[in-house]
């Protein structure tokens, strides 16, 4: 065989340009000053147009830039100041993580984007799960962050953008931390993973407690499951593929990409809720996704999937729960044991088989 490396394909073009004329992009730009309180700011209004339609057309990803410099394979690329700004808070909080003398921290994830704060007019029994959950992960002496991606819905500026799609290009197009947004030409700012990404670095464990929506996961959970790609063999060096050059990456990716796993190591639990159907199907789907990053299943206790007020009208389901207390418990449980796996694997304990080297990568 010969040990000439393969010859990257040319990446394939050909869908239609979504380009906007400057009408069509000023009137969208116009629609966040629909209030009749603008009214008398048209004019200031209409500069401030002129300027987006200028960033847009000329394609101003970043406009803050500065050359990488050391420990980068281009020292003189200009690197996105907020990438490099996410980068260095996910390696901060990884040394964290790290020290032998922190604390256990857990990340609990409150995935349901239902809250009393927005139109529902009610709390997630999500949350209340979560919150059982965190006494307990508490009283066994644990720290807990409790990420509520329910922000997405009620709190102003919190969003969270779809993956691109980068890794199917290449791999290493794929950077860690994600280096699509925000892409302030295209007027996609205020994402929230650059502040997730290093909760989730700095976690010894993670819980995810999650209802079903249609079968699936939430929308906010799946956008941040998506967008945790690049913690799966994600690129830590933006510099080595001149940003977003296809034909570079795959060059990178066919001479030999090592597909790093960046939070491997860590502990989960997951906990699903429904009110008819999908939560097995959605608790297999959510395990088997966080044992594909790397992470270690916290144990049978540490994963469940119930329902509440099976086939029950909605408008009683907080007293189905009410009614429900080994369910509370169960929760509790789970967290329980998660508590217990980190603290296992804090002290070098790994189930048999967890160091092996994988022939298949990625």
């Amino acid at each position: 065989m010969s040990d000439t490396p393969p010859v990257p394909p040319a990446p394939r073009k050909g869908q239609p340009d979504p380009k906007l004329s400057r009408d069509e992009f000023e009137r969208r730009y116009r629609t966040a000053f629909v209030d009749p309180a603008f009214d008398a700011h048209r004019d200031a209004i209409d500069a401030l147009a002129a300027v987006a339609w200028e960033a847009y057309r000329e394609g101003r990803k970043a406009p803050h830039t500065r050359p990488a410099g050391p420990g980068f394979e281009d020292p003189s690329y200009a690197l996105s100041d907020e990438w490099r700004t996410a980068r260095d808070a996910i390696l901060s909080a990884q040394a964290r993580q790290r020290d032998p003398r922190s604390c256990d921290r857990l990340l609990l994830v409150c995935a349901s984007p239902r809250s009393e704060h927005t139109c529902p007019g009610e709390m997630s029994k999500t949350w209340r799960l979560l919150e059982a959950a965190r006494e307990a992960a508490q009283a066994l002496g644990a720290e807990c962050d409790v990420l509520e991606l329910n922000r997405v819905t009620s709190e102003y500026g919190r969003v969270i953008h779809p993956c691109k799609g980068c890794v199917s290009t290449a791999m290493p197009l794929c950077h860690w931390p994600c280096s699509c947004y925000p892409n302030h030409g295209l007027g996609q700012h205020h994402d929230w993973m650059n502040e997730i990404y290093p909760r989730w670095a700095a976690a010894h464990g993670v819980m995810i407690v999650t209802p079903v929506h249609w079968n699936q996961a939430t929308s906010p959970l799946k956008l941040m499951i998506d967008r945790l790609v690049c913690a799966d063999g994600g690129n830590p060096d933006p510099t080595s593929t001149q940003g977003k050059d296809a034909e570079r990456a795959k060059r990178i990716e066919l001479d030999g990409w090592d597909y790093p796993q960046h939070l491997a190591g860590r502990a989960f639990a997951v906990v699903v809720h429904g009110d008819a159907e999908g939560t097995q199907a959605v608790r297999h789907a959510l395990a088997d996704w966080l044992r594909g990053m790397g992470l270690v299943d916290g144990g049978a206790l540490s994963q469940l999937d119930r329902y509440i007020g099976y086939y029950a009208p909605y408008a009683t389901s907080h007293e189905a729960l009410d009614a429900d207390q080994a369910l509370l418990e169960e929760s509790r449980n789970a967290a329980r044991a998660l508590v217990e796996r980190v603290r296992q694997l804090r002290a070098g304990q790994h189930d048999a088989g967890a160091r092996l080297e994988t022939p298949r990568q990625k």
